[in-house]
C-alpha cells in the first residue's frame, strides 16, 4: 500500500479505496447513511424525526459542519443541547469518519462529572443530531475574568479538573488531541458549577505504544512531538500544562508573531518564569508546569503523576492571594482576541464553497490516472504543470512530503485538497481579505468598533463593551480606534487555529509550515530540531 503501481501478475492485497466510490461522494447530494458503523450497544435512531422527542429552540453556536441548538425533552422538560451536523457539509470520507468516531468516543467514555454526556443520537436524510447535556455557564476564561478574585488556589482547582478528564480518557484508550480552554464550559452559572469537556471532534482511540503522525490541534497548545509527527497520549498532558501556564500568567508559554514562530518556540522549549507574575507564584506551581511541559514525552508527567503532585494534592492550601490585575487583563485580551479569530475563521469556513471542493475533486480524478484513490509525485508534477502552477520541482517535492502525513509516498484525496487550498488560496490572502470585507460592513477599509460589536453580538442580545475595547487594544497597533486589514491579518497569523477552517485544510496549513521550517534549517530529514 502506498505504491501507485501494482507489480505485474501479482494481485495487490490492500488496494486503497477510491474515495469517489464511497458514500458521500456520488453526485452532489449528502451521503445516505453515515452512522452505519457505530459502537456496539450504541443506539442511533435512523430516519426518526428528532422533533417527535425534542423541541428545538434558539441557536447556541455554529461550527464548520453544523449548528448547536437549545433543545428540550418533550416528556422530561429537561433543557439540553442538540448539535446538528449537516450531511451536505461532510465532503470527504474523513469528514464522515470524524463524525462516526466522535459519537463512538462520547458513547465509549464512562459518565464523568467533568465530561459532557451524550444523551441521544438521531440520523435523518439531512443531518446527524447529537443530543447532549446543556452547558450554559460560559467559557472557562470568561468565568475567571468575571470573578473579582482569582488566585493560585482557583487555578489549581481548574487544573485538577482538566487533568482528571485527561486521565479518564487515557484509562479508556482515548487521546483527546485538542485540549484548550475553549473546549471547556461550565454547566451552569452557579459559583460551584462543574467544568465540562465538550468537544471530542479530534479525539482518537489508541493502543499502548501506538504512535500517530497526523498534525492536528491548536498552535499554542501543540506538543513538540506533534510537530515531529510521532506522538502518543503524552501530548494531552503537554496541552494541559500550557493551559496551566496561561491560568497562572495570562499568556501562553510559547508565543510569537507567526505560526512559524510559535512552532519554533515550542521546539526550543524555553519557559519564561522571570516576568510578572511569576516571581509571586509558588515554587510548587512552577515545578508542576515544568514537569508537564517536559519536551521529552518520556520524561513528562503522566496524568496520574500530575494529580499526585503536592501542588494539586494540597490545592485547598494553595495561595488564595489574588494574582493581580496583570494576569486578569492578559486573560481578557487573550480571550477576546480568540473570540474575534473564531468568528473570522467561521466566515472563512463558509467561503469554502461546494463548487471549489468539486473543482479539486475533478482535478484529483484527472491526476489519479489509475483510479486508485491516490496520486504519486510524478502524477502530481504533471498535474500541477497542466493547471499552470509555477512551483519549482524542488518546492513541489517538499510540498508533497509535507502533505503526505502518513509518509506513504502518495497523496490521497484529503491530503491533495489540503495542499491545493494552501497553493491556491492561503498564500495570496484571498480568504483573509474576504473575511475582513465581511466584517467591514460599511466598506470603509477598516473594522470599526460598532462593526466589531455586531460581529460578536451574542444570543443574550448584548456584547460586552469591555471585550470590544480589549480587542481594539490588542489588535489596533497604530491606536487609531479601528482595525486595518494589515492589523487584522497580523492577528489572524499569530498562532491562528486553522483547524476551525477545516480539519483537512489545517493539515495543509501546518504542513506548509513544515516547508518553511525546512527552508530555514529548523527541520531536517523530516524531524524538527531545537534551534
Amino acid at each position: 500500500m502506498g505504491n501507485c503501481c501494482a507489480t505485474p501478475g501479482i494481485k495487490r492485497k490492500e488496494r486503497k479505496p477510491n474515495p469517489f466510490a464511497q458514500d458521500g461522494f456520488k453526485g452532489t447530494g449528502p451521503p445516505k447513511v453515515i452512522m452505519k458503523e457505530h459502537a456496539p450497544g450504541m443506539s442511533v435512531q435512523q430516519e426518526v424525526d428528532i422533533n417527535e422527542k425534542y423541541v428545538l429552540g434558539k441557536e447556541l453556536g455554529r461550527g464548520e459542519f453544523g449548528i448547536t441548538y437549545l433543545c428540550t425533552g418533550k416528556e422530561s422538560q429537561e433543557d439540553l443541547a442538540c448539535k446538528s451536523i449537516s450531511k451536505s457539509k461532510l465532503r470527504t470520507a474523513v469528514d464522515i469518519d470524524d463524525v462516526r468516531r466522535e459519537v463512538q468516543i462520547m458513547h465509549h467514555l464512562p459518565r464523568h462529572p467533568n465530561v459532557v454526556a451524550l444523551k441521544d443520537v438521531f440520523e435523518d436524510g439531512n443531518a446527524v443530531h447529537l443530543v447532549m447535556e446543556l452547558c450554559e455557564g460560559g467559557e472557562l476564561f470568561d468565568r475567571i475574568i468575571a470573578r473579582g478574585h482569582y488566585s493560585e488556589r482557583a487555578a489549581a482547582g481548574i487544573t485538577r479538573t482538566i487533568v482528571e478528564v485527561v486521565q479518564v480518557c487515557h484509562k479508556h484508550g482515548v487521546m483527546h488531541r485538542d485540549l484548550k480552554p475553549e473546549n471547556f464550559l461550565f454547566a451552569n452559572k452557579k459559583e460551584n458549577s462543574p467544568l465540562k469537556a465538550i468537544d471530542f471532534g479530534l479525539s482518537v482511540f489508541f493502543r499502548p505504544g501506538e504512535r500517530f503522525s497526523e498534525i492536528v490541534g491548536s498552535p499554542y497548545y501543540m506538543a513538540p512531538e506533534v510537530l515531529k509527527r510521532n506522538y502518543g497520549p503524552e501530548i494531552d498532558v503537554w496541552s494541559a500544562g500550557v493551559i496551566l501556564y496561561i491560568l497562572l500568567s495570562g499568556v501562553p508559554p510559547f508565543w510569537a508573531e507567526s505560526e512559524q514562530g510559535v512552532a519554533q518556540a515550542i521546539l526550543r522549549g524555553q519557559i519564561e518564569f522571570k516576568r510578572d507574575p511569576w516571581p509571586k507564584i509558588s515554587e510548587n506551581a512552577k515545578s508542576l508546569v515544568q514537569n508537564m511541559l517536559m519536551p521529552d514525552p518520556k520524561q513528562r508527567y503522566t496524568a496520574q503523576q500530575v494529580l499526585d503532585h503536592p501542588w494539586l494534592q494540597n490545592a485547598k492550601k494553595a495561595s488564595n492571594v489574588p494574582l493581580g490585575d496583570v494576569v486578569r487583563n492578559r486573560l481578557k485580551q487573550f480571550s477576546a482576541m480568540n473570540k474575534l479569530k473564531r468568528k473570522a475563521l467561521q466566515m472563512i469556513t463558509e467561503l469554502l464553497s461546494g463548487d471549489e471542493v468539486e473543482s479539486y475533486k475533478d482535478m484529483f480524478k484527472v491526476m489519479d490516472q489509475k483510479n486508485e484513490g491516490s496520486i504519486t509525485y510524478d502524477e502530481l508534477k504533471v498535474g500541477l504543470a497542466k493547471i499552470g502552477s509555477q512551483l519549482a520541482e524542488s518546492e513541489a517535492k517538499l510540498l508533497m512530503e509535507a502533505a503526505d502525513v502518513n509518509n506513504k509516498g502518495t497523496l490521497d484525496y484529503q491530503e491533495f485538497v489540503a495542499m491545493m487550498i494552501h497553493i491556491q488560496r492561503m498564500d495570496n490572502d484571498e480568504y483573509l481579505r474576504k473575511a475582513f470585507n465581511r466584517l467591514d460592513k460599511d466598506e470603509s477599509g477598516f473594522i470599526e468598533k460598532e462593526e466589531l460589536r455586531e460581529a460578536l453580538y451574542d444570543d443574550r442580545g448584548a456584547s460586552e463593551t469591555e471585550m470590544i475595547d480589549d480587542i481594539l487594544q490588542e489588535v489596533d497597533l497604530d491606536k487609531d480606534g479601528k482595525i486595518s486589514y494589515e492589523e487584522f491579518a497580523s492577528m489572524m497569523r499569530t498562532g491562528t487555529d486553522w483547524r476551525k477552517a477545516s480539519r483537512h485544510y489545517s493539515r495543509g496549513r501546518y504542513n506548509s509550515l513544515s516547508i518553511r521550517l525546512l527552508r530555514d534549517g529548523s527541520l531536517q530529514s523530516g524531524n524538527y530540531e531545537k534551534r
